[in-house]
């Protein structure tokens, strides 16, 4: 038997957008939702990746090591606030495992984990700031995909989170699987990937929706406890940072499917390869100092010369690898003790010692049956 669809009692959603707000029946949107939504996020999509991929092709031709040394901190793009990921704490200073990679590229390149300006951006703001050199890299739970890769014109330099789009309900909903959400209201943020795969969801297990169009987490986590959505859905592990922040947040499930392959990395413009290998390889020594046992404790001393020349090379006592980057010899030993190894960071801020509570699962080694794995340093 089908289970009941979620129907608002009030005859008309309000809907706020970017060029006011407008009142629309309820019904006639229900009937259209998932093929109306489609063409809008398309043509999105189709109109904004030419400006976009011109902006990048020049910026990147500026050079942006030389620019991040001459004006002496990094610019590095994070979301405007997700509780693990990245978000001022108590005192003003950005704290989070998306903040972690900006310090440990500028400790690298700048000699200073806190030579940092973090920048924050939206699901559609971040691509143009990239683009026009507002910021040189980009570490913003942002998925690895064929467009933005080819398309816009961007370098992912790596994957730092391995992801899927999930789906957070209140308990007493009473539904526990997302193909019980028949006429649901959802609260999605705009500019995302995450748009395209609900609408795919949906169509695909025929069940229809309401989309409630969000700009940030904040503003999803407001709608969503003041009730304007049924259900919150975004990607698993801000799912669970958001929820992590609730008052009650036994109050609140996280439904079982996992909808997409959700790739999360760094990025940087194409044509600056310098840069981007600069900080796809200080993501790589964050992994691969913590397979090799290399931790914040320990650095000092594993640097001085072990009988693992894989370290060595890495920590720079053998070898010529910082020169090869344009950098010194101490760049990775640098990169690894701001924060720590990859471990360290994620234990630190997202795992399940922490409020968020999250396993490694997919992001352990690949020692661990996890899929996190970095390219020999050699």
């Amino acid at each position: 038997m089908n289970a009941p669809k979620l129907m608002r009692t009030e005859g008309e959603t309000l809907f706020g957008n970017l060029s006011g707000t407008r009142i629309v029946p309820d019904e006639p949107f229900r009937q259209g939702t998932e093929n109306q939504e489609e063409v809008k996020m398309k043509k999105s999509v189709i109109l904004g990746a030419a400006t976009v991929a011109g902006l990048a092709a020049g910026a990147a031709a500026a050079g942006t090591v030389d620019d991040i040394k001459a004006r002496g901190k990094l610019n590095c793009g994070v979301t405007t606030g997700l509780v693990g990921f990245a978000a001022p704490d108590a005192n003003g200073e950005w704290q989070g495992f998306d903040v972690a990679v900006c310090r440990a590229v500028a400790a690298a390149v700048l000699g200073d984990a806190s030579a940092v300006e973090f920048v924050p951006t939206t699901g559609k703001t971040r691509f143009t700031a990239l683009a026009s050199g507002e910021i040189d890299m980009l570490a913003r739970n942002t998925t690895w995909t064929f467009s933005r890769d080819v398309d816009l014109k961007f370098e992912f330099v790596g994957v730092n989170y391995y992801d899927g789009q999930g789906f957070m309900v209140p308990k007493s909903l009473g539904v526990s699987s997302a193909k019980e959400l028949d006429g649901a209201t959802v609260c999605i943020q705009t500019g995302t990937t995450t748009e395209l795969n609900l609408a795919d969801f949906f169509r695909s297990n025929n069940i229809s929706y309401e989309p409630v169009p969000i700009e940030t987490n904040a503003e999803a986590q407001q709608q969503y406890l003041a009730g304007a959505c049924d259900v919150y859905t975004t990607d698993a592990s801000g799912l669970a940072a958001t929820r992590a922040t609730f008052e009650n947040p036994g109050d609140h499930v996280l439904l079982p499917e996992i909808i997409s392959k959700e790739p999360l990395g760094p990025l940087v413009r194409h044509g600056d390869n310098e840069w981007g290998d600069i900080v796809r390889w200080t993501l790589n020594a964050m992994i691969s100092a913590e397979e090799l046992g290399i931790t914040s404790a320990n650095i000092d001393e594993m640097a001085g010369g072990t009988d693992n020349p894989e370290v060595n090379r890495l920590l720079g006592s053998e070898g010529t690898l910082g020169e090869m980057l344009g950098l010194d010899a101490e760049w990775a030993r640098r990169a690894v003790k701001a924060g720590g190894n990859y471990g360290e960071v994620f234990a630190k801020n997202i795992g399940e010692e922490t409020p968020i509570g999250l396993a490694r699962g997919l992001n352990a080694q690949w020692t661990e049956g996890g899929l996190l794995y970095s390219p020999p340093f050699r």
